[in-house]
C-alpha cells in the first residue's frame, strides 16, 4: 500500500514539475515574441559600448546572409529569457516551497528574490564598467590602414557570455554564505583557502574574458571583494557551533 502512495505521490510531483517548466517555458515564449517586435532597438542598446569605442575607427556588419536575421532572433530570445527570470524562479520557488517549512520558505523566497537582483548587478556591471574599457583598449590597435570590423554574430556570442559570466559570478556571496548556514563551509576556512580562491579568480577571468591583463583584472576584482563579502556573511549567518 505504501509503495502504491510513493508512485501516486512521485506522478502527482512529476506533474506539478511538468506544469511548472511548461508555464515557465510559455513565459519565456511570451517574452521572446515580445521582444522580437523591438529586436534592433535591443541590439543597438547591446552594441552600445562597442559603437561608442569603435567611433570612426570601423563598424558592425554581418558576413553570411542570413547572419543579421539569426543575430537579431537570438537578442530577442536572450532578452525574453532574462525579463521572464523573475517568473521562472517564482516557479522554482513554488514547487519546492510545500516540502519546506515556514522558516526555510521564507529563507528560500529571499534567496530567490536576491539571487535575481545579484545576477542583474553582475550583468549591469560588466555592460557598464568592463565593457568600455575593455573595448577601448583592443580596439585601440586599430588605425588609419587597420580597422575593426566585428561581426553582429561574433559580438553577440561575446556579450552574451560575458555579460551571462559576470551575472553568475555576482551570485557568489549568496552561495559560499548559503554553504556556511549548512554548516558546509566556515568563515575561518574561507579565509585559509583565499590564495586557493585568487587563483581561481584569476583563471576563470582568463578563461571567460578575452586575452588581455585589463578585462581580465575588472573580472577578477569584483570577484576578490565578493569573496571578501562571502567571509563577512559566513560569519554572520553561518551556522553557529554547538
Amino acid at each position: 500500500m505504501s509503495d502504491v502512495k510513493e508512485k501516486i505521490d512521485i506522478t502527482e510531483h512529476l506533474t506539478e514539475l511538468r506544469s511548472r517548466l511548461i508555464k515557465s517555458f510559455c513565459a519565456v515564449l511570451i517574452g521572446f515574441a515580445i521582444c522580437y517586435f523591438f529586436k534592433e532597438k535591443l541590439f543597438f542598446i547591446l552594441t552600445e559600448p562597442l559603437r561608442e569605442s569603435l567611433d570612426k575607427n570601423g563598424s558592425i556588419i554581418f558576413t553570411g546572409i542570413p547572419e543579421a536575421f539569426f543575430t537579431y532572433l537570438k537578442t530577442a530570445l536572450l532578452t525574453g529569457v532574462i525579463i521572464t527570470m523573475p517568473y521562472t524562479f517564482f516557479q522554482f520557488w513554488a514547487f519546492i516551497s510545500p516540502g519546506l517549512y515556514s522558516k526555510e520558505r521564507k529563507i528560500t523566497a529571499v534567496l530567490t528574490v536576491l539571487s535575481v537582483i545579484f545576477f542583474a548587478c553582475g550583468a549591469l556591471f560588466g555592460y557598464f564598467f568592463v565593457f568600455p574599457y575593455g573595448f577601448d583598449f583592443l580596439l585601440g590597435f586599430a588605425d588609419e590602414d587597420i580597422q575593426a570590423l566585428p561581426s553582429m554574430k561574433e559580438y553577440f556570442s561575446f556579450a552574451s557570455k560575458l555579460l551571462f559570466a559576470f551575472g553568475l559570478s555576482f551570485e557568489l556571496p549568496l552561495i559560499l554564505t548559503g554553504l556556511a548556514k549548512m554548516g558546509v563551509v566556515t568563515s575561518e576556512f574561507l579565509k585559509k583557502k583565499r590564495k586557493y580562491a585568487i587563483l581561481i579568480f584569476f583563471c576563470f577571468a582568463a578563461f571567460i574574458t578575452p586575452p588581455d591583463v585589463i578585462t581580465q583584472t575588472m573580472m577578477a576584482l569584483p570577484m576578490l571583494l565578493l569573496y571578501e563579502v562571502s567571509i563577512i556573511g559566513a560569519k554572520i549567518f553561518g551556522k553557529k557551533k554547538t
